[in-house]
């Protein structure tokens, strides 16, 4: 997707706070955090959405379930608690059409965090 600023963001044209890489994922600090760790996953591959995950890709979302772990013993976050959560479509609340999961932590979550 030429438009797809995740798919920039993988590409190297748009910097970002890169936190873990693998040969299928990127992960990168949020550039707008809603928590002390935000993190967002993303996989270098385009797929729009959660929804367009199938069978041929479910090695995608274990990568990015693996690296949400990483990420949480990595920021200190694992023990006291952290929330994995991946918005699906416009009512999901997904606002960027490249699959991602956002990882957060560092403070007690609340139900009315996004």
């Amino acid at each position: 997707m030429n438009d797809c600023i995740f798919c920039k963001i993988v590409k190297g044209e748009i910097p970002c706070s890169k936190v873990l890489e693998t040969d299928k994922i990127l992960a990168f600090n949020d550039i707008q955090p809603v928590a002390p760790v935000h993190v967002l996953i993303v996989p270098k591959e385009h797929i729009a959405t959660f929804n367009d995950v199938g069978e041929s890709r479910k090695d995608i979302l274990e990568e990015m379930a693996l690296a949400a772990q990483k990420i949480a013993r990595e920021k200190g976050i694992a023990e006291k608690g952290y929330r994995v959560t991946v918005n699906v479509n416009p009512d999901g609340g997904q606002l960027i059409f490249h699959l991602h999961m956002h990882v957060f932590g560092g403070r007690r979550l609340t139900d009315a965090m996004g």
